[in-house]
């Protein structure tokens, strides 16, 4: 059995989707049993469990033989992560309890990085299973080309696409979501032993330029980039309900600057900016 945590979004939706293709059994970990139906429909056996809840996590990873762990994104934590702490404590124990054959961790780009960020909380989750005694692989994608979802609307009615990335020439590795859920359905199915990192870009780094040509092309109109004042950010993020921005203003710091990258030789997924775009709009 292969158990995939995350199913509802992107990322573990692409993995179960592949892993259903090739023939496998896949138990989909919701928190809402009504958001497992379509998973059910499709033939996945269904849990129920919030990432914070150890006893439902082991229910939901008995007899597995692989499980592909999601975290939830938590993009206004509160100061010190308390919502990553609680489930990877969670998560651990579940994992410990369990002892499926191999997990596969989805974190992301940067996580080795020291400054703090609102990637840190992967940091902390990477450290805190660091010793856990299975076969488990960190899986670091790139900033997700899915991202532009939030851009489109602009581009589409006002022909701008608002960037907080700059210098608007400087390109940065991007990937597909359906590419790293794809990755980490392949690694569930592997074997191995001890811990490995894996990190995964596109086929291409994308500029903000670049995004706003993709948006022209996919759109039919122009659509030009400019740049998000910096002292304008915060201001910003509170308007739109964010409590504590400040980790997040650290991220986009990060990668401007150039410190939020990879740690090795990184894979390359194969979908195209302008596949995404297509998908998304």
């Amino acid at each position: 059995m292969y158990v995939i945590t995350g199913i509802t979004g992107r990322v573990g939706g692409a993995a179960a989707r592949r892993l259903l293709e090739a023939g496998l059994p896949v138990r989909a970990v919701v928190r809402d049993a009504a958001k497992g139906a379509a998973w059910a429909e499709r033939g996945c056996k269904v849990a129920v469990a919030a990432m914070d809840d150890a006893a439902a996590l082991i229910r939901a990873f008995a007899d597995a033989e692989a499980v592909f762990v999601v975290p939830p994104p938590v993009f206004d934590p509160a100061p010190g992560f308390p919502e990553a702490r609680a489930n990877v404590a969670a998560l651990r124990a579940a994992l410990e309890a369990s002892r499926p054959g191999r997990v596969v961790w989805l974190s992301t780009v940067g996580a080795q990085a020291r400054q703090p960020n609102l990637l840190s909380q992967h940091t902390l989750m990477e450290a805190a299973i660091a010793d856990l005694a299975l076969p488990v692989t960190v899986l670091r994608p790139a900033w997700f080309m899915d991202n532009a979802e939030w851009d489109i609307a602009a581009a589409r009615d006002e022909g701008v696409l608002r960037s907080f990335l700059a210098p608007l020439d400087r390109a940065i590795p991007m990937v597909a979501a359906r590419d790293v859920g794809a990755t980490a359905a392949e690694l569930l199915r592997e074997t191995w032993t001890g811990h490995r990192l894996i990190e995964l870009e596109g086929p291409a780094a994308i500029s903000p330029n670049d995004l706003a040509a993709a948006l022209a092309r996919v759109l039919g109109r122009d659509v030009r980039a400019e740049v998000v004042p910096r002292e304008t950010w915060g201001g910003l993020f509170r308007a739109q309900g964010m409590a504590e921005p400040l980790p997040r203003i650290q991220m986009l710091d990060g990668f401007n600057e150039g410190w939020l990258t990879f740690e090795g030789q990184p894979r390359q997924g194969v979908t195209a900016l302008d596949a995404v775009l297509r998908g998304l709009v």
